[in-house]
């Protein structure tokens, strides 16, 4: 009861960040449309020491992915939203993967078998086991609501952000405008990649 209440009073917390409340946030000065939020890449917040133990074992640091786009998504098998997303955020990962994109899941408020048990056959890149949302508060932008994605840039800095279920008519060309922009290419390093079990 006592991790639950913690994880709830996390994600309260985050959700004030993302929304804005208690004086100025990064949103402030993005632009939304749609649900999604953009910023211009002189308003991008920067993202740096986010690591977690992934679900299928082994770490995560999202420093070693500097240079690529990373897709975040926060979701938790208990969530329909995010059953219902599963595989539109599969296809955009499988659609884009090629072009310097990565994802990491982060699941958040789990039991780890049932986790394990929603990314089985669902998601072919890698979780992030948060059961505290411990990991959804280094990037100081998660909120209550699941699912939300984040999209950081290749300088791993939020471009954008979505509260709510997404699809890859939404997702997709969202990911692959911000893979385009100038910048550095994609970075050497392996994909944390869910292994099979």
């Amino acid at each position: 009861m006592r991790r639950l209440a913690a994880a709830l009073a996390a994600a309260a917390l985050a959700a004030g960040a993302l929304a804005g409340c208690g004086g100025g946030s990064w949103t402030d000065r993005c632009t939304t449309t749609n649900g999604i939020i953009e910023c211009a890449p002189g308003e991008r917040q920067q993202v740096d020491q986010v690591t977690g133990e992934l679900l299928a074992g082994g770490r995560y640091d999202v420093t070693a992915d500097r240079g690529k786009v990373v897709v975040v998504n926060f979701w938790g098998s208990w969530c329909n939203p995010c059953r219902a997303e599963a595989d539109d955020l599969e296809q955009t990962y499988v659609a884009t993967k090629d072009k310097g994109v990565t994802f990491i899941g982060v699941n958040s408020r789990d039991d780890r078998d049932a986790a394990k048990a929603f990314e089985r056959g669902r998601f072919t890149f890698a979780s992030i086991f948060d059961p505290n949302g411990e990991v959804g508060l280094q990037f100081d932008v998660t909120q209550v609501n699941m699912p939300s994605t984040l999209v950081l840039d290749r300088q791993g800095r939020i471009a954008a952000a979505k509260r709510g279920a997404t699809v890859v008519s939404e997702l997709q060309p969202l990911v692959e405008r911000i893979a385009a922009e100038d910048g550095a290419g994609p970075a050497a390093g392996p994909q944390p990649s869910r292994s099979a079990g």
